[in-house]
């Protein structure tokens, strides 16, 4: 039920040598990639927009003024979590080490904050030539990733250093990389988007203003740092996330159902979605007349969170989210105290929301307490980013998670 999707953006550039990234390519989505192609333009005389496409099963955007409304050069910077440039010529390796951004690929490695893995491969004085030497160095002080090329064969009869390594070196390699960056691989995390609805009739109901985009951001922090993911959403119009296991559900009952199934087998449980309080007891097959509405009979929704919390076994988390209409700081620190209490909880993250602000948006703001040792802390930033940095980080609060 947590299938690991990490996702790899593979650079090609114009060499003999891009038809091996072919069976890279493969080998990557044996090993669990979600793979983006960028080729260059030089590459595609060797290998085609087309080929890309029908093997990675994914759209191949070749320049800068494709699907510019999505700001291409940004986006894919922003939604991968690895880059692998293979092969890398020696003129793509001058252009990252003199910092261009002339074409699709040289802007995204600008924009991306990921590791970055290049496979070099060209003929023997090229790859030893002063310059490429220099330009190599320049990058790895950088933090690039150079795997050296291998020795055989070349084009023609050609016989030295420079050759295409064996796609299993490539993700051998890859693979110690991503132990440095993914430290949640092997969790299975659990997180809860979106907001309930509790139907009055067929045409009414009770919910709220969540827009899932919370839950969202946790759950692709989450993947992207390793974990498998299962994202249990309520009313998003939001797109399923590639690699993350999505299970829609509308009324708190159905995310109750499912949550009962799914915690006994995960590592740490955030329910960052809005359940709905109460419920509507006598629902009405026909819509209610508005003289009769005063009619509606509410109960109280079981608390989901603070009943599975009760049952968590040793070592595994429970988050919880808390937005309240309190503008003093001591009062959302008094809110969120009670709450972590009450539900045993391990962490809480409260908010205040009387003014709106935080609903759609980017960014959160609000406060993080520890159960551990009551640690309390304001947190302000991007909204993936409380799942991996700063106080709220879960790998900082429990390093052995």
């Amino acid at each position: 039920m947590f299938p690991r999707g990490r996702k790899l953006l593979l650079g090609v550039s114009g060499g003999i040598s891009a038809y091996k990234s072919c069976d890279l390519l493969r080998r990557l989505q044996d090993h669990g990639f979600i793979v983006d192609v960028v080729p260059t333009a030089a590459s595609l005389n060797f290998v085609g927009k087309s080929t890309w496409e029908a093997l990675s099963g994914r759209k191949v955007i070749t320049d800068l003024w494709s699907d510019v409304e999505n700001v291409p050069h940004i986006s894919m910077a922003k939604a991968n979590d690895l880059i692998v440039i293979a092969p890398a010529t020696a003129d793509l390796i001058a252009k990252l080490a003199s910092g261009r951004a002339d074409d699709l690929l040289t802007n995204i490695v600008l924009a991306s904050t990921a590791p970055k893995i290049l496979i070099p491969a060209m003929h023997t004085e090229m790859w030893l030539n002063a310059a490429t030497v220099a330009n190599v160095e320049i990058l790895r002080n950088r933090g690039f990733v150079v795997i050296n090329p291998d020795e055989g064969r070349m084009t023609g009869s050609d016989v030295g250093v420079g050759r295409y390594p064996e796609s299993e070196r490539i993700i051998t390699e890859i693979d110690k990389v991503i132990a440095r960056t993914a430290d949640l691989i092997g969790k299975k995390i659990l997180i809860t988007a979106g907001g309930t609805r509790e139907p009055i009739d067929p045409i009414r109901f009770i919910g709220n203003r969540s827009s899932g985009k919370q839950g969202f951001a946790l759950a692709m922090a989450a993947a992207s740092r390793g974990a498998q993911v299962h994202l249990v959403i309520a009313n998003s119009d939001l797109p399923n996330i590639d690699g993350i296991t999505t299970t829609a559900v509308e009324t708190a009952e159905e995310m109750a159902a499912i949550l009962n199934l799914e915690f006994p087998h995960c590592d740490a449980l955030i329910m960052s979605a809005a359940v709905a309080d109460a419920k509507v007891v006598n629902y009405s097959e026909g819509k209610i007349r508005k003289e009769s509405l005063d009619k509606v009979e509410l109960a109280k929704n079981p608390d989901i969170l603070k009943s599975l919390a009760q049952i968590k076994r040793p070592g595994q988390i429970v988050v919880g989210f808390a937005a309240e209409t309190m503008s003093s700081v001591d009062a959302l620190q008094k809110s969120g105290h009670e709450k972590l209490s009450s539900k045993n909880l391990d962490l809480i993250y409260v908010n205040d929301v009387s003014d709106g602000a935080i609903f759609g948006q980017e960014k959160t703001k609000g406060i993080i307490i520890d159960n551990s040792n009551k640690k309390k802390s304001q947190f302000e930033g991007a909204i993936f980013e409380i799942i991996g940095t700063g106080a709220f980080g879960l790998k900082n609060h429990y390093p052995n998670l």
